[in-house]
């Protein structure tokens, strides 16, 4: 089994997110879509300056690797 790299981890972490706060937003209180706009405001950041928090929390706490690490070993 191919093991997920730390780029699909974060994208599948994100993709998570945004569902649960949509389901949060309609099922418990409309407030709740602040957490997808944190979420979207992340990803946009991430993008210009490469630092995201949830990829360093799960590098170190599960021991993912980045693609380019993978193709290198």
């Amino acid at each position: 089994m191919k093991k997920m790299s730390l780029e699909h981890a974060v994208e599948a972490f994100a993709g998570f997110m945004v569902l649960l706060s949509l389901m949060l937003t309609y099922f418990v209180h409309p407030n709740w879509v602040w957490l997808t706009v944190f979420v979207g405001v992340n990803l946009f950041q991430q993008s210009f300056t490469g630092f995201c928090p949830a990829a360093i929390v799960m590098k170190k706490a599960f021991g993912l690797q980045t693609e380019k690490e993978m193709v290198q070993r």
